[in-house]
């Protein structure tokens, strides 16, 4: 594909807001039912969408063939045409509210950028989805790590309705191209995904009336309570654990870099051991993908530093394979995540020092797999989510999050969106 010039970003933009004319002046609920069987189509496994997306982002993002289907197995299973419909009654209060026959009026802008990092497929789809059911127009700037999602979700929009394909456009260019960026934040409204710096760069540069969704870096952990350091419930939290991490290579923000372990070290070395064991099970099923040279350092440099400080009398083991690295630490001090199934085993007494030591993460904290507090886990969800985690749920789940998670603590469709209260009564009948 050749790559857009700013001109030519205009341009789409300028038809954009044209064809998402066209989407808003027929019913909502067409829309809405188009998506529908979009998504659906997304989670059969025979669509020649999905065949085709499985067979390109191997080579492009660098996860194993048999990673792929297995991370779009389970992180598609949520996002159904029945998700979405219930989405849009939790967040909108109704298809009604989209067609202006309830008491509130709902659009979205005429046009909405998405700027997408990652490498992962499934947030993608769901970027580029939600600004479609508030019928504004798209243009999506593809990722570096994945340049092929957003054009496999437009092929397969424009086959079920080749109207609504016309709303979504794919400008593949460098993030560097300063030229194109300005071009593409004349949207009416920008979404930006990416680090803290790159969110800092955009977010001046969107002014108002114009509006800036920013979805910037995140991570995820786990913690580990009493009643899940020993026996079965171990072994089945580790290997919810493992999959956890093996899937998507690590490189989610809904990955966790580390699993926090409630008791005394003894503990804590049980956890690294079995989730050892569970992560060597997970590479035969899900082998890792390529690292490019520098995430290879990464990992090579904290292994090293590790056995540093362990050969220094520190109490640090390194447990390390081929393919996946664990360090079962002394405490909680704060430590790299070189990603690339790399997984740090903090031992933390109880509940308070778990706390302790995730409050420094709070406003970057997005997941929590949680497990075996017994009737102490009310009392730590609600503490997790006070420090900023917007999704827990059980290990073996963090990869599958539902349509509705808010991600961020914000809604999926709510930001993309104008609201108009009607206070209308009977001087406008059949509003």
């Amino acid at each position: 594909m050749t790559p857009p010039t700013p001109d030519g970003i205009r341009e789409s933009l300028q038809r954009l807001r044209r064809d998402a004319g066209d989407l808003r002046r027929r019913p909502a609920r067409e829309t809405l039912a188009a998506l529908a069987r979009v998504l659906d189509g997304w989670r059969d496994r025979a669509s020649p969408w999905r065949r085709g997306l499985e067979d390109e982002l191997p080579a492009c993002t660098g996860f194993s063939p048999e990673n792929v289907r297995a991370g779009l197995d389970l992180a598609l299973a949520p996002l159904s045409g029945d998700a979405l419909h219930a989405l849009v009654t939790r967040e909108l209060g109704g298809v009604a509210s989209l067609e202006g026959s309830a008491g509130t009026l709902v659009r979205g802008f005429e046009t909405c950028a998405v700027l997408l990092a990652g490498a992962l497929p499934t947030p993608t789809l769901v970027a580029l989805v939600a600004p479609l059911v508030l019928g504004s127009g798209v243009l999506a700037k593809t990722s570096l790590h994945d340049p092929v999602t957003a054009g496999w979700l437009a092929r397969s929009l424009g086959e079920v309705d080749p109207g609504l394909g016309a709303c979504l456009a794919v400008a593949p260019f460098r993030g560097d191209d300063v030229a194109c960026t300005e071009a593409l934040l004349e949207a009416d409204c920008v979404v930006a995904s990416g680090s803290d710096e790159t969110i800092a760069r955009l977010r001046p540069r969107v002014l108002p009336p114009r509006r800036f969704v920013a979805r910037g870096h995140r991570v995820s952990v786990a913690a580990l309570g009493p009643e899940a350091v020993h026996g079965e419930p171990l072994a089945s939290r580790a290997a919810g654990l493992a999959l956890d991490v093996a899937l998507w290579d690590q490189l989610g923000c809904l990955s966790p870099v580390s699993v926090f372990a409630a008791g005394d070290r003894a503990a804590a070395d049980r956890v690294a051991e079995t989730l050892v064991e569970a992560l060597e099970r997970a590479e035969r099923r899900l082998p890792r993908g390529r690292l490019a040279p520098g995430a290879a350092a990464a990992v090579a440099r904290e292994r090293e530093e590790a056995e540093f400080r362990a050969a220094a009398g520190r109490d640090v083991r390194l447990l390390a394979g081929a393919s996946w690295t664990v360090v079962r630490e002394e405490d909680a001090s704060p430590r790299p995540a070189p990603l690339h199934r790399f997984v740090r085993v903090v031992p933390v007494a109880g509940c308070a020092e778990l706390l302790d030591a995730l409050r420094p993460l709070g406003p970057h904290l997005a997941g929590v797999a949680l497990a075996g507090f017994g009737s102490e886990s009310g009392d730590v969800a609600r503490s997790l989510g006070a420090l900023g985690a917007s999704r827990l749920c059980a290990p073996g789940r963090m990869q599958a999050p539902p349509l509705a998670w808010h991600q961020d603590g914000q809604g999926v469709l709510q930001p993309l969106a104008r609201f108009t209260d009607l206070e209308l009564g009977s001087d406008f009948p059949g509003m």
